[in-house]
């Protein structure tokens, strides 16, 4: 039985997880509606990106002595006005700006939620209690991207960001009603908690999530006008792939976190991004398939969400005197890469090439993130190594 307490981080997951999914599913229609070209829209997904990227550490460590459930509802507060304006968008330029300010509470709420999330849950139970509100991303990308997807081509994109405005209002009213009020911490010091960005080993663990997960957003990114234009399935046909796409993250994260636990969190990264570069290779090869491009979905999505736990992990590993920093940095290399495949995978679209192009500029990504993989576990041979 969940606790009425964690409902509210879950909605909000949920909210969170539908305005940064439903975008590539709906790519086809904004671009449209504000007549731009699809890399164009493109941008749009490198901007919300980059807003988690500047939000998360930013807000995370100027609000860190401050009660966290005050906190958690200043930031539902700014993701459904952002949301509200970024459906009122009038132009491009409007709506990159409002992309960019609806991201910046986003990795910050997750930080600061992992944190509450843990103080609610009974003892022994912290990580149970955390991966609830993680439910609600997963939950998100099999229910709130489909829905929004469908919202989208047969409605207006525009009523899927009032619908996202909406969730991040009721999970601030949530927040307010169930969540109790805790203390804020009272020790250390933003400058303290930036000593943790000295370590080589945490900005590695950033580099792979960085990069190693742009790969599958410069997939997932064009993966609408993929499956359209080159695999020639129906527009009503991509809200049901998106379902797809969202039932494998669920089931990878599950997944990802039994093969952190049996194996460690490096090898398990490691691995997943060599089964990553595989996949989204053969998305290349094979879309032209509309069976394989199925399976192709449910995997690949699988394999991206499964890399979740074993790189946060890796993350707070490395900032074990600022957890709530490091839980937060999780969010930030995860939108770094989703802004870096966003963009990257866009480059040969501009270029003249087909729709097929993203994939191999993916791959190539995936495998430069498993290259830091590498390097990372040679320095941690070295150091036990110098230990011995």
């Amino acid at each position: 039985m969940i606790k009425k307490s964690l409902v509210p981080l879950a909605l909000g997951g949920f909210g969170i997880g539908m305005t940064e999914f439903v975008m590539m599913g709906i790519l086809p229609d904004i671009a449209t509606g504000l007549r731009i070209s699809i890399p164009q829209a493109g941008y749009l997904i490198t901007a919300y990106a980059l807003g988690v990227v500047v939000g998360a550490p930013t807000l995370v460590s100027l609000c860190a002595r401050r009660p966290p459930k005050q906190v958690l509802v200043a930031f539902m507060l700014m993701f459904a006005l952002f949301n509200a304006l970024s459906a009122f968008s009038p132009n491009f330029h409007v709506m990159l700006l409002c992309r960019f300010l609806a991201g910046l509470p986003h990795g910050a709420f997750f930080g600061v939620g992992a944190v509450v999330a843990s103080r609610l849950a009974d003892e022994g139970k912290s990580a149970a209690a955390v991966a609830t509100m993680f439910t609600g991303l997963t939950v998100a990308n099999v229910l709130g991207v489909p829905l929004g997807t469908w919202l989208g081509h047969t409605l207006s994109w525009r009523l899927v960001f009032l619908v996202v405005a909406l969730i991040g209002l009721a999970t601030a009213l949530s927040l307010h009603k169930l969540v109790p009020l805790f203390e804020a911490r009272q020790s250390g010091s933003f400058v303290q908690d930036l000593k943790i960005f000295r370590r080589r080993g945490l900005w590695l663990a950033l580099a792979i999530t960085s990069i190693g997960t742009g790969g599958f957003f410069a997939w997932f990114s064009y993966i609408a006008p993929l499956l359209t234009d080159v695999t020639h399935f129906s527009p009503g046909a991509i809200p049901m792939i998106m379902t797809v796409v969202g039932v494998g993250m669920t089931v990878g994260v599950v997944l990802g976190g039994r093969l952190a636990d049996r194996v460690a969190p490096l090898p398990a990264v490691t691995i997943l991004l060599v089964t990553m570069a595989l996949l989204l290779f053969a998305n290349g090869v094979m879309a032209w398939s509309q069976p394989m491009m199925v399976l192709l979905a449910f995997a690949t999505g699988a394999n991206a969400l499964a890399m979740g736990p074993p790189i946060q992990v890796l993350l707070i590993g490395h900032a074990e005197e600022a957890e709530m920093l490091g839980s937060s940095l999780g969010q930030s290399g995860f939108n770094i890469g989703n802004a870096t495949g966003a963009f990257l995978g866009g480059i040969p679209l501009t270029l003249g090439y087909s729709y097929v192009a993203p994939q191999w500029v993916a791959g190539m990504l995936a495998l430069s993130g498993l290259l830091i993989a590498l390097l990372m576990a040679a320095d941690v041979r070295r150091q036990q190594m110098a230990l011995a």
